[in-house]
Parts: structure tokens; C-alpha cells; sequence
């Protein structure tokens, strides 16, 4: 019998596979636009591209870094002849752009806003934007906002990047009922605690679902604006939960008298959710263009996946002192007991005393019993060791079942007879029991 041959066409030997040939063009293009523009190549990004030539790859990502020391007289190395050779080349390959330590320059901002705001024929290709210590005036930080409004990003990073109250507004604004970027990153932005209650109204109103914060000085004060939103939207889900599933509960939730403060926000932000809700999923009959854009959108609500708030000055020494720290353990309790989105939360670096380490441990053992799913949760070591490691064993997953299913998957695989199969599949009910009990 024949062998049966391949099908499509063979390739020709010595013949450069096509990404070799797009990437390979793409680096002469950059180069000839950095010769137009007077700017240097960067060495990072001609590095990535000869080696994904070199393996045959797919250039993903594009990292665009200032070198540490540029001699004098070599020309500045600029984002413009990047994002130009993007768009004449049509490269709908890459994924991510990361810029780092860079004083960008308005038109350099300028380029990048209309790439993000590229729709029809040739999109953005981009999902994931990185700023990284980079340095922008107030113009390049409006028209930054205004672009990401329109934007396809599903990830936006601006660790490093310093923001004054003005400045960082002119991003915010950007993000308000944003339905597509799912990961914010504003670590050692300079935030403070004015910026909590903003950040809050913009997580409940957009798509935001992992929000890193680490590094700033939002205190009590601004986390507690920050959670308020999302630990009444919690408990008040928790309550129907619990009311549907059984009327006669024992334990009703009791509803905190901190967070009464905002509940006149509450019907607002459950009445813009369902909104989006509905918009996406009535009606059966839809054209392609329109179930496509539905599909790009994700459902806003008032929830966070993974909050990163270490190194915060959240201590209690503040303002208020102790009576802001209690408070903003009270809404975390909250949050951590009710939230069934809620899966990390770390709080390293932040002094928050033993009596608010023995709440939150007790917050971790109401949501074991009320069947949520397990929350990793990072707390600093400056608490006795019998609260931190109780915190550690509440909040860690088990792996025990791994290793069950790979001696259960060794033993049901083993070549016996009848009898013998019988005998062992016996014992490894037995021996199921007991781990199911244990």
C-alpha cells in the first residue's frame, strides 16, 4: 500500500518560511524609518526581531528600551519609526508594546493614540500597553486618555510613571465605563488618598478585574473609598444568596454601618450593570459585525478578581488613626467574606496590628463555611505567629487531590487479572474514603 502523501504544498528546501520574510521586512522598514526620523535603532528591538527570525517565530512582543548609557553624540532612540513601520507593514502579529524609561514626546503620543484608536480594516493589533517609568506633559496625558476610551487594550501597565492629582485624572478619565481593559497596573504612580473613592466609582463601571496599586500612599482612607463600592455589591449578593438558598439561615449578614454610607450609590451601579447585561444578551438575531463587537465586551460590575495593595501606609496612622484603620477593616471583612469574585488580595508591607489580623482570619473562616471559593491572601509577618499562620492555612489551596488523581490514574492503568483488578479497586475505595474524610 502506498504511503499517503502529505497534504499542501511542500515547502521548497532553503526557502525562508513566510514570518521569516515578514519579519525580515519589517526590520529593513524600521530601520529605514529611524534613517528618516534621525533616531537610533533600538538594540532590543532588533535584538527580538533577529532572533525571532533566527527561531522561526512569531514576534510578539515589542520592548522598547532606553539604553543605560548612551555616549554623546549618538542619536535618541524614538517610538516613531516603531509604530510607523507597524502601520506600513500592516503587522497585526504583535500582542504587546512596553516602553521603558522614555520622555516621551507629544508627537510620539500623538502616533500611539491613533494606533490605539485604529478600527475598520487594519485595528490596533495590540491588547497589552506598557509605560514603565516613562515621563509625559499634560497634553500627551489627555490625548492618552482620550485614546484609551476607544481602545482595544485588555491590559494597560503605567508602573514608575509619577502622576500629580491633574495628571492622573486625565488617565481616569479614559477608563470610566471602559468594557475592555481587564487589567490595571498604577504601582508607585504617586497615589494618594483622593484617589481611592475615584478609582472605586471606575472599577464598578468598567471591566477592570485585576487591579495592582502596589507602591502608592492611599492610606486607610483611600483604600476604604476604594473597597466601600465592591464590599456593599458583595454583601448584598451574599444576602440573596443566602435568602434564596435557605429562608430559615441562621446567620443572616448584617449590614455594616460603614457601608451605609454609600448604599445611595448602590442601585445606581446594580442598575448600569444589568444595563450591560441586557444589551449584550437580548435579542437572537444579530449581524456578524455586531456579534462580534458584543463578544469583544465584557459585563462591568462592581468586582475585582485580584487587588494588589502592598505597601500602602495602611497602619492606622493617618488622620483618623486607629478609627480609619478599624473601618477599612470592617469593609475588608466584608468584602472577603461575601465577594465569590475574589480570589488574591495582597496587603504585604502594611502594618495592620494583630486585632485587624484576627478579623481577617475570622473573614477567612466565614467564607470556608459559606462555600466560596478559596481567596490567597498576603498579610505582612509583624503578627504572632499563631495568627500568620493560621491566615497562611486559610488561605492556601490544598493540593492533595493532584497527587490522588495520579495514583488513582497509576493503579487503574496497572495490566492484572479479574480477581486482582477487584481486590485493588477495593482498596482504593477505601483508601478514597479516608482522604475524602481526612
Amino acid at each position: 500500500m502506498m504511503p499517503r502523501e502529505k497534504q499542501g504544498k511542500r515547502k521548497t528546501k532553503g526557502a525562508p518560511l513566510p514570518i521569516v520574510s515578514t519579519l525580515q521586512k519589517f526590520l529593513k522598514t524600521y530601520e529605514k524609518h529611524c534613517v528618516q526620523t534621525q533616531t537610533s535603532v533600538c538594540p532590543a528591538i532588533k535584538r527580538d526581531l533577529k532572533a525571532s527570525i533566527n527561531h522561526e517565530q512569531i514576534l510578539r512582543k515589542f520592548v522598547l528600551v532606553r539604553p543605560d548609557d548612551s555616549p554623546p553624540g549618538i542619536l535618541p532612540i524614538s517610538l516613531e519609526p516603531l509604530l510607523m513601520t507597524v502601520r506600513d507593514e500592516c503587522y497585526m502579529l504583535g500582542r504587546e508594546i512596553c516602553i521603558w524609561g522614555f520622555q516621551l514626546s507629544n508627537p510620539e503620543i500623538a502616533r500611539l493614540a491613533l494606533l490605539l484608536e485604529s478600527k475598520g480594516h487594519t485595528p490596533c493589533p495590540f491588547t497589552t500597553l506598557e509605560l514603565i517609568d516613562c515621563k509625559m506633559d499634560p497634553w500627551s496625558l489627555g490625548r492618552l486618555g482620550q485614546a484609551l476610551h476607544l481602545s482595544s487594550l485588555h491590559v494597560l501597565v503605567l508602573d514608575y510613571c509619577k502622576f500629580t492629582h491633574e495628571e492622573i485624572e486625565s488617565i481616569f478619565s479614559g477608563l470610566e465605563n471602559n468594557q475592555r481593559l481587564q487589567r490595571l497596573s498604577l504601582r508607585y504612580c504617586g497615589l494618594g488618598p483622593q484617589n481611592g473613592p475615584r478609582l472605586g466609582s471606575i472599577i464598578c463601571h468598567s471591566a477592570i478585574r485585576e487591579l495592582h496599586l502596589g507602591g502608592n500612599y492611599l492610606q486607610c482612607s483611600g483604600a476604604l473609598g476604594l473597597l466601600r463600592p465592591l464590599a456593599e455589591y458583595a454583601e448584598m449578593q451574599g444576602k440573596d444568596q443566602l435568602v434564596t438558598s435557605s429562608p430559615d439561615t441562621r446567620n443572616p449578614p448584617q449590614l455594616l454601618q460603614a457601608i451605609q454610607r454609600g448604599s445611595s450609590t448602590l442601585n445606581q451601579i446594580t442598575e448600569s450593570s444589568r444595563a450591560v447585561t441586557v444589551k449584550t444578551t437580548s435579542g437572537k438575531k444579530r449581524k456578524k459585525g455586531i456579534k462580534k463587537k458584543i463578544k469583544d465586551l465584557i459585563e462591568t460590575g462592581p468586582w475585582l478578581v485580584k487587588l494588589y495593595l502592598a505597601d500602602n501606609g495602611i497602619d492606622g496612622k493617618g488622620k483618623e488613626g486607629e478609627n480609619d484603620l478599624l473601618e477599612f477593616t470592617q469593609i475588608l471583612t466584608c468584602l472577603i467574606k461575601y465577594s465569590a469574585h475574589l480570589k488574591e488580595i495582597d496587603l504585604g508591607n502594611n502594618v495592620l496590628g494583630e486585632k485587624a489580623a484576627v478579623d481577617l482570619l475570622e473573614a477567612l473562616r466565614a467564607r470556608k463555611t459559606g462555600k466560596l471559593p478559596v481567596l490567597k491572601i498576603t498579610v505582612t509577618p509583624q503578627i504572632s505567629s499563631d495568627t500568620f499562620r493560621s491566615i497562611w492555612k486559610n488561605s492556601k489551596k490544598s493540593s492533595i487531590t493532584h497527587k490522588k488523581k495520579k495514583k488513582v490514574r497509576f493503579w487503574l492503568s496497572m495490566p492484572v487479572s479479574g480477581i486482582h483488578q477487584g481486590a485493588l479497586y477495593g482498596a482504593w475505595v477505601l483508601r478514597w474514603g479516608r482522604w475524602c474524610h481526612e
